[in-house]
């Protein structure tokens, strides 16, 4: 029986035995190839192309797909990736990147802001395809699993500069000292996901993007750090 990620069986729960039974083979491929062979990086590409190739053709990742597509043993399938899950959830971010840790001099909300706008608008065609997006979701929410796998190695990772760049602001007093920085990050992230999963809009919408910039101001509102009663009162009576 194969590993696949399909609406109805849950990639986690499945097994290839035949790769666990006969090992040796696919280490003696492997090692006939000789001092020419790829480099791991290079199996890693392979492998992840084929996986994607697959999850982009609309069709159930399975061992022996992956192994058909990429011309690597399932050994060393196997000993990048041990099971269907974590491979499925490493290809599915192909495309995507770690955001680099924002800089720190300036407005932390034009920052933020910027980073945010700007992160949205590089999701395009040709990084991250609109329908391999759409994969994601249908794959993740068909396998918890999965879906947990996803977010531990990769959403969870692309959360940090935000989240960092929040903490920082409590810090520095620009913003609430009681702010959750995690519930916080869920509200921004949802402010995006809402205009692509339940609109069924593109980022590359004038309109989408203008809701979302004002999302972010009724957010930030919130978070902001409130100034000193008397500051208040003084606000309040100037003419």
């Amino acid at each position: 029986m194969t590993f696949t990620a399909t609406a109805t069986t849950p990639a986690s729960e499945q097994r290839d035995a035949g790769a666990a039974a006969h090992p040796a083979a696919g280490e003696d491929a492997e090692a006939r190839r000789g001092p020419g062979r790829p480099r791991t990086e290079e199996l890693d590409g392979q492998i992840l192309a084929a996986t994607l190739a697959i999850i982009d053709a609309d069709e159930a990742v399975t061992v022996s797909r992956v192994v058909e597509r990429s011309g690597v043993s399932r050994a060393a399938l196997y000993r990048r990736w041990p099971s269907m899950t974590t491979l499925i959830a490493d290809a599915l971010d192909v495309g995507r990147t770690v955001p680099p840790p924002l800089a720190k001099p300036g407005d932390l909300r034009a920052r933020i802001f910027e980073f945010l706008m700007g992160a949205s608008a590089e999701l395009d065609e040709t990084s991250y395809p609109d329908q391999r997006f759409r994969q994601r979701i249908r794959l993740v929410m068909s396998d918890r699993a999965l879906q947990q796998a996803y977010w531990e190695s990769h959403v969870s990772v692309r959360r940090r500069p935000i989240e960092d760049a929040l903490r920082a602001g409590i810090a520095q007093g620009s913003l609430r000292p009681d702010l959750d920085v995690e519930a916080c990050f869920d509200l921004i992230a949802g402010i995006f996901y809402y205009q692509l999963v339940v609109r069924g809009d593109r980022f590359d919408d004038p309109a989408a993007r203008a809701r979302c910039r004002a999302g972010l101001e009724v957010a930030w509102r919130g978070m902001e750090a409130q100034p000193p009663a008397g500051d208040q009162m003084s606000q309040s009576t100037e003419p």
